[in-house]
């Protein structure tokens, strides 16, 4: 039986990975380039594409019917990896102008990133925001 998962999780989802990979971002692009505001230039940049491509791939992923388990996490993490890193390098070489620099800073992320995220998805686990009532009756019964 398939959870029913609200759209105001995914948007809470969205929103706080977003703070968390942003700042990444930017700390990244800025120690790569050397420049802070090209690192707030790129980490700005990616707030938009990346919301909408998070947002997209939670969807995406109520759908898919691996179980929530860790096995799940690290396939989710690394399938929004592969996007995510394309996202960056794209966004860098566009700002900075140079593909490799695009090229660096999106592949230093994939390692920053893959642990966040795991983490991130870890932590909204064990949320219950936005699931509907027999989740939460399920785990409340568990830890009584």
């Amino acid at each position: 039986m398939t959870q029913k998962v609200s759209y105001k999780r995914h948007l809470a989802k969205t929103i706080t990975w977003r703070m968390v990979g942003t700042l990444d971002t930017i700390v990244l692009s800025w120690i790569i380039t050397g420049n802070p505001f090209t690192g707030l230039k790129i980490g700005l940049a990616e707030v938009i594409t990346k919301m909408t491509l998070y947002y997209f791939h939670e969807r995406v992923w109520v759908k898919v019917g691996i179980g929530d388990s860790r096995k799940r996490h690290i396939i989710k993490t690394i399938t929004w990896r592969v996007l995510g890193t394309l996202d960056t390098i794209v966004l860098s070489w566009i700002i900075s102008g140079n593909p490799y620099t695009g090229l660096k800073i999106g592949f230093a992320e994939v390692i920053t990133k893959m642990i966040l995220y795991y983490f991130h998805e870890r932590g909204w686990y064990k949320i219950n925001y936005g699931l509907d009532k027999r989740k939460r009756a399920k785990k409340w019964r568990r830890t009584s």
